[in-house]
């Protein structure tokens, strides 16, 4: 079993700062709840997440199964709840991608076996929030 720590610190306000390795992230508020506006919110980088943990394994898979792509795209539309604590309830990925259409079937098991096999953070969202998605395939050329 593999483990992971990270350290964040507060830094003043409402920011924080996390090391990650060689890299940092700061995050932070609003300025209407205290922030200044110095990084992202917290919220949105799960769904960053989301999209960059599906979006590794989908070339790495199409790379795997030489499927020629480009302009490769993730959009998340996600809703929050009203009520605390406020999460996301419900998340709809779009896979936007150019390819050849004798690949359509190469780029949907892809993207299904992130979803359903690869991708940890659709797992973990997935016991919390109604998670979809859909593929927009465009011709490559």
């Amino acid at each position: 079993m593999s483990k992971e720590s990270i350290l964040t610190k507060y830094t003043g306000g409402m920011s924080f700062e996390t090391k990650f390795g060689n890299h940092k992230l700061i995050i932070d508020a609003d300025s209407a709840f205290g922030g200044k506006d110095l990084g992202p919110k917290p919220k949105p980088l799960v769904l960053n997440a989301l999209t960059g943990c599906t979006g590794m394994d989908v070339v790495s898979l199409l790379n795997k199964m030489r499927v020629e792509f480009k302009d490769f795209e993730i959009k998340v539309d996600a809703e929050m709840t009203e009520e605390h604590p406020k999460y996301y309830n419900k998340i709809h990925l779009t896979y936007a991608i150019k390819a050849n259409e004798a690949d359509r079937a190469k780029v949907e098991k892809a993207v299904n076996y992130s979803q359903e096999r690869y991708c940890g953070v659709s797992f973990m969202l997935s016991k919390s929030s109604e998670l979809t998605y859909e593929i927009d395939m465009q011709p490559l050329g």
